[in-house]
């Protein structure tokens, strides 16, 4: 057999070019100039949404027997960056939808949820996880939030904090405790849909970024789940919740270096063509240079961190370490160009006509959710030590 011939990290598959070409045109054509006025109303356009669904964003890894793209995981990364770089807002409802939600239908449902939902969920249904609780938040498993079995099924009472998608879902995968006593081992996923009697949006969130991006309070008050609506086995919610995190994880990084991108695209652009100070383009100030040169550097390191470990999840090898040193390393650039991007601008960065302050705003929440950056630091030094512990 012939050797392989090696490729970089960043190497993309016929396929994935042609994603990342297709999301790239249409996050300029579509989402771009939707993006300031969405922010500023704190509301996804539903025209946006429909048009994610069309463009077969919703269900990128959905097998195509269920009516999805049935494409590979990097394929969802380059989708998620890509939108990242026009509005983060519109890349998280895509990758909470991908990574989260769809992948727990996927390798937890039983047969007839994934029958009933996964061609729903590609083609038309938002879809939202709900973990956090306001008690419960880098502890996500302290959950207060109580299951009870009935003779048809289950009652869930409780309620959810900070949970993203929640205004334009209709499909929630829910995390409660069943058996209480056993702690997290009690911990049990159900699929809970949006018209179930005494399900509620108690209230939506007003926030400094990603406010497009809907983030609600959610009330469970004797909610009835069928049987057939427990995801995968009874106290495996625990289990389940955490895999699905490590790879959501990646799906952060990638909305981090999209953002990363976008505000660096925005700002050189403007310095390197308009932007003049005695009699020079500021771009072509040395200082000046030396931070964009920096800047571009610590994005490349931080997609070979976001490819690096979407191609290891891939490969079945363990890719735990890798998705929090991407998490982590991403949102810090991600904070890190955005805010330089606002100097480079001055005055233009600063006011709220383009979209250099937007992405400065929006790149706080990566070092909150999905795990904190000290969450993430805690995981890669507990692994390292395990590594280096005789």
């Amino acid at each position: 057999m012939a050797d392989i011939p090696p490729t970089p990290i960043s190497h993309l598959s016929e396929v994935e070019a042609a994603m990342a070409e297709s999301v790239s045109k249409f996050a300029k054509e579509v989402v771009l100039p939707r993006a300031r006025d969405m922010d500023e109303a704190e509301n996804m356009d539903p025209a946006i949404v429909r048009q994610l669904f069309e463009q077969g964003l919703m269900g990128i890894e959905i097998p195509e027997e269920y009516g999805g793209a049935g494409m590979n995981f990097t394929s969802a990364i380059v989708g998620i960056e890509e939108l990242a770089r026009a509005d983060p807002s519109v890349s998280v409802l895509v990758d909470v939808h991908n990574t989260l939600c769809n992948t727990a239908i996927i390798k937890y449902g039983s047969e007839a949820l994934r029958n009933k939902w996964l061609p729903k969920l590609a083609t038309d249904t938002v879809a939202s996880f709900c973990l956090s609780e306001p008690v419960s938040g880098s502890d996500a498993f302290a959950l207060a939030t109580r299951a009870e079995e009935t003779p048809d099924g289950f009652r869930i009472n409780g309620g959810k904090m900070w949970i993203t998608n929640s205004s334009e879902a209709d499909l929630f995968i829910v995390f409660a405790n069943l058996d209480p006593g056993k702690g997290y081992r009690g911990i049990t996923a159900f699929v809970v849909t949006k018209d179930t009697p005494g399900f509620a949006l108690a209230k939506k969130e007003k926030k400094l970024g990603i406010r497009a991006s809907s983030t609600c309070v959610l009330t469970f008050d004797d909610v009835v789940v069928p049987k057939e609506n427990l995801l995968g086995d009874r106290g495996h919610g625990y289990r389940y919740a955490i895999g699905l995190l490590n790879e959501g994880r990646i799906g952060i990084a990638a909305q981090m270096t999209g953002l990363a991108l976008g505000a660096f695209e925005n700002a050189v652009k403007y310095v390197w063509n308009d932007r003049k100070q005695f009699g020079s383009l500021v771009g072509e100030f040395q200082g000046m240079q030396h931070q964009i040169a920096q800047s571009w550097t610590e994005i490349a390191a931080a997609r070979a961190l976001v490819y690096n470990a979407a191609r290891k999840k891939e490969a079945g090898e363990d890719f735990v370490k890798d998705a929090a040193m991407a998490k982590l390393y991403s949102s810090q650039v991600a904070g890190r160009v955005s805010g330089l991007a606002i100097e480079w601008m001055g005055g233009m960065g600063f006011v709220r006509e383009g979209l250099a302050e937007k992405y400065w705003r929006d790149s706080k929440i990566g070092a909150i959710y999905e795990g904190t950056s000290n969450i993430q630091l805690n995981t890669i030094a507990k692994l390292l030590q395990k590594e280096y512990t005789a």
